[in-house]
């Protein structure tokens, strides 16, 4: 059981710490809460209690003789401040330590993740900007905020990201407390995800299972390790992941085009959809009705060879990976028909998995094994598809190397 702090301060957003405590404790994580004074005008003090199953205090003085504002940094194997708003970032920047939350955060040597919620002129002030980069240089991870409804009518960036996406990252932390450095600052990445669908005719399409849950998990840890990240995403039904750009395609033409019009700028171009292979000729107009003499053939052409076409335009320093979704034959195994796909697709990097009887497609947990063009294998155990989010984006990094970002 690991023992997390669970900071909030005094935003509007801390009504959705609720749901990110339950997420922590429903996954096992023995959480503290540790509210500021402001938080509590928000969120009760019976309510934090009731979920966590711990004492309430944001007050320095109350159980003085246990002295919390050292042993809960102490005894922390992570902290997470959600929602953290423009002036908890900058009592933290500065040192502070006015109060049980501020204290604690002097006290930590675990990793330290920063949720910021607030209006889009606060985020933008310099102020806000400078406190975040103090923040970042020192170690901490401040994630970027998502885009959309704030409070009142407003909308722009600052809104907190959903607890579902926080939860994925403080777990992938938990498990890998390495796994989110700033390697991909200064870097734009483009990543597919989900897959594509070709119409049949206007309410039939051809398809295939993928979710998109491993290319927005990518996405999410790409934007948590500095990069910025360009999303397309084909019919993915998921909350955007915060600090990305979202593209929404629907077939593999709109798909190559969005990925087509971004990649000259990306330094890295992670191709993790589900395309479809073939797409019918000649869809139809209206919705085909059923015959007594059966239905008639449809007639299939192959669709662009959209991870080919990447390889071949790439500019030089661009690092290309792929994903193949393979199952094993007669002809060769899941990792054979991999590595013959690397060698036929000219991408850098390659990860490989297997998919049928429930894996892969639409599951929470993945397993795989990244090919390297350099004939390297890493093989990445099941686990969290955020593991392997980050397993992949470090062997970007290892290919990367010194490689200049695009400017």
């Amino acid at each position: 059981m690991s023992r997390v702090v669970l900071g909030v301060s005094g935003g509007i957003a801390a009504y959705k710490a609720v749901e990110l405590l339950r997420r922590l404790a429903e996954s096992g994580h023995d959480v503290t809460v540790v509210p500021t004074a402001a938080a509590l005008k928000f969120v009760g003090v019976p309510t934090w209690a009731a979920l966590s199953h711990h004492p309430v205090s944001s007050d320095v003085w109350e159980a003085a003789d246990a002295v919390p504002h050292v042993r809960l940094g102490r005894e922390a194997e992570l902290v997470v401040v959600a929602p953290a708003t423009a002036d908890l970032l900058a009592r933290a920047a500065h040192g502070l330590a006015d109060d049980l939350l501020t204290s604690t955060l002097l006290t930590a040597r675990c990793p330290v993740l920063f949720v910021p919620a607030m209006h889009t002129e606060m985020w933008e002030h310099p102020a806000t900007v400078e406190n975040v980069a103090t923040l970042r240089r020192r170690g901490a991870i401040v994630l970027e905020p998502a885009t959309g409804r704030l409070t009142g009518t407003d909308t722009g960036k600052g809104r907190l990201p959903e607890p579902a996406e926080i939860a994925q990252l403080a777990d992938l932390l938990l498990r890998r407390p390495d796994a989110l450095p700033p390697d991909l600052a200064g870097r734009h990445v483009l990543i597919s995800a989900g897959g594509t669908r070709e119409a049949l005719d206007p309410v039939r399409y051809l398809g295939n299972s993928s979710s998109g849950q491993q290319g927005v998990a990518l996405a999410a840890v790409a934007a948590a390790r500095g990069a910025r990240v360009t999303l397309v995403a084909a019919n993915v039904e998921l909350p955007d992941p915060s600090g990305a750009d979202v593209v929404r395609v629907v077939s593999t033409a709109e798909l190559r085009d969005a990925l087509h019009k971004v990649a000259p700028d990306a330094d890295v171009v992670v191709m993790a959809a589900a395309v479809a292979d073939f797409r019918p000729v000649d869809p139809g107009a209206y919705k085909i009705k059923k015959s007594d003499s059966g239905p008639a053939p449809i007639v299939l052409s192959q669709n662009p060879d959209v991870l080919g076409e990447l390889v071949a335009a790439r500019r030089p320093g661009q690092v290309l990976v792929g994903f193949a979704a393979e199952t094993g034959d007669a002809t060769g195994t899941v990792l054979e028909h991999g590595r013959a796909k690397l060698a036929r697709k000219g991408c850098d990097l390659l990860v490989v998995n297997a998919v049928g009887d429930g894996r892969a497609f639409g599951q929470a947990d993945n397993a795989a094994v990244i090919l390297g063009a350099d004939g390297t294998e890493q093989a990445v155990p099941f686990g969290p598809k955020a593991m392997l989010a980050a397993s992949v984006w470090d062997a970007v990094a290892g290919v990367a190397g010194a490689r200049a970002p695009a400017r």
